[in-house]
C-alpha cells in the first residue's frame, strides 16, 4: 500500500499529472459535443427520411 501512495505522490508532483487531467477533461468535452451534434443530425436526417417516405406512393410496383 505504501508503494501505491508513493507512486501517487510522484504522479501528482510531476508535470504529467495535471497535463493528463487537462487532456482527459478536454477529451470528455469533445466527446460530449460530438454526441450532441450527432444526435441533432440524426434527428434531422430522421425527419427528412420520414418526409420522403410519406411522399412516396404506397403499394407495389407492377
Amino acid at each position: 500500500m505504501n508503494a501505491i501512495r508513493q507512486l501517487a505522490k510522484r504522479f501528482m508532483r510531476s508535470d504529467d499529472g495535471p497535463t493528463t487531467v487537462e487532456y482527459a477533461v478536454m477529451l470528455a468535452l469533445i466527446v460530449m459535443v460530438c454526441m450532441t451534434a450527432i444526435g441533432g443530425i440524426g434527428t434531422t436526417v430522421s425527419g427528412i427520411f420520414t418526409a420522403l417516405n410519406s411522399g412516396l406512393p404506397s403499394g407495389s410496383a407492377s
